[in-house]
């Protein structure tokens, strides 16, 4: 679990370096506020191309090896960014880093479900996003800090090596078998489940083409099923309306304050990662163990709890937009923010109980690609350049009446999400009854080799 969150907590960093530099990038490249959103957004192409894939990989290949390879590539891509000598060169660099969330989100994920059983899930998850939150402000913050001192090359340059370490963290965790946690809910073991030992043969075994070929197919057949969940359809929907304010909006706050609370770049930058940190993190965990208390006694309780959190939390951030004085946009901000991040860990436990093991990979992957697409691709871009028309405010203002459509649409799986867990469980079910019966009517003196094929 701690492992995986420092995955996700150096990916923030890497990703989040770039806001700590926002004025000198300005000043070193001639860029406007829409350049600066363009860049924030390079990495959703590649993003959004891969994660889809990645997906289909999670749910067929060993995922510790896949995720550590990934960590190491993009702690390369992060040093090399200090050597752009012009905007477009910066702006290929950047880009490229969006391979990583897309490879490590699905395949971490699943992991997670596997490690654990259900009625862990929410604290798990809420563990493993704290470390979202202080990567995001650590990213920030160091970019802000470095910068300051050393200039913008040097921040990246001091965020990759980490990455390094954690990847061969990464290689060091054992692949359990899928479907494991359902079994373990319900009182079964690791026998039955899938064996990784499975999942080590090459990819391009019968060549690329095949392989290619092999994907689509597959990715056609599981996106058929996924699309059938219906709590599946409603969290993709209710969280694509979240995603599109909480990027635009978290891209542009340290400069936000610049402009409207009397800050330099460097107090900016530290309020904000403050704000990540200290919202975030006791939010995050307080809404998994609220996910994982009240999950059978509140109908639908993982979806609820969100759409709940997330109306509250964008009111309170609604107002901190209003003029007013510094101090109480920062305090109302924070309180927005522990609220909203209340919602994060139930969300993705309540999507590991909708979704069969053998498909996380893929349901995670399609859940990133609408984060993705109708969150971090457009919106610091929208927002950057309803700011050139008006300013900040106005333009936080315009973004933030979508969040209530998305609580809205959450709170309406409620009426599914129970529905679809337990097909999920009286299928695990299923299938120890089946394992037992075999073991009967093997005997104690036979070889449970009998039945590797």
């Amino acid at each position: 679990m701690w492992v995986l969150g420092l995955v996700i907590m150096v990916d923030q960093i890497d990703q989040n370096v770039v806001r700590g530099v926002v004025d000198q990038l300005k000043h070193d490249f001639g860029i406007s506020d829409a350049g600066i959103g363009l860049l924030l957004s390079a990495f959703v192409l590649v993003n959004g191309l891969v994660t889809v894939p990645a997906g289909y990989l999670a749910d067929r290949w060993n995922r510790t090896r896949t995720i550590g390879n990934t960590v190491l590539g993009w702690s390369i891509i992060t040093m090399l960014t200090a050597a752009a000598t012009n905007f477009a060169t910066l702006l290929g660099l950047r880009a490229l880093l969006g391979f990583g969330q897309a490879i490590t989100e699905p395949s971490a994920a699943s992991l997670l479900s596997d490690y654990y059983p259900t009625e862990q899930r929410g604290r798990v998850f809420s563990n493993q996003q704290v470390m979202v939150f202080i990567g995001f402000g650590l990213g920030i913050a160091l970019g802000g800090a470095v910068g300051d001192a050393f200039g913008w090359r040097a921040a990246f340059l001091v965020v990759g090596p980490p990455s390094i370490l954690v990847a061969f963290l990464a290689f060091a965790l054992r692949e359990p078998p899928r479907g494991l946690g359902d079994r373990l809910h319900v009182g079964g073991d690791a026998v039955g489940a899938t064996d990784p030992s499975e999942e080590r043969a090459a990819l391009f075994d019968h060549g690329f083409r095949q392989f290619v070929a092999d994907m689509m197919r597959g990715l056609r057949d599981d996106f058929s099923t996924i699309w059938q969940i219906t709590t599946l359809r409603y969290a993709l929907v209710g969280v694509s309306s979240l995603m599109f304010t909480v990027a635009g909006i978290g891209a542009w706050l340290p400069q936000f304050h610049e402009r409207f609370s009397g800050m330099t770049e460097k107090q900016a930058t530290s309020a904000v990662g403050a704000l990540i940190i200290f919202g975030g993190i006791p939010g995050v965990l307080l809404g998994g163990r609220l996910a994982d208390r009240f999950a059978t006694r509140i109908k639908g309780a993982r979806v609820v709890i969100p759409a709940y959190c997330i109306f509250v939390g964008n009111t309170i951030l609604i107002a901190s937009y209003l003029p007013g004085p510094a101090w109480a946009s920062v305090a109302l901000q924070l309180l927005g923010i522990f609220s909203i991040t209340m919602a994060i860990p139930a969300l993705r436990a309540g999507m590991a109980d909708a979704v069969p093991a053998h498909l996380r990979g893929a349901g995670f992957g399609a859940f990133n690609l609408v984060s993705i697409l109708f969150g971090a691709a457009a919106a610091p871009l929208i927002v950057g350049a309803l700011a050139d028309v008006w300013n900040l405010r106005i333009a936080f203002l315009i973004v933030s009446p979508p969040v209530y459509v998305g609580a809205w649409i959450l709170f309406l799986a409620r009426e599914h999400l129970d529905e679809d867990a337990m097909k999920i469980f009286q299928a695990v079910l299923r299938a120890l009854e089946q394992d037992r019966e075999r073991a009967r009517v093997r005997g104690p003196g036979d070889s449970a080799d009998d039945d590797a094929d």
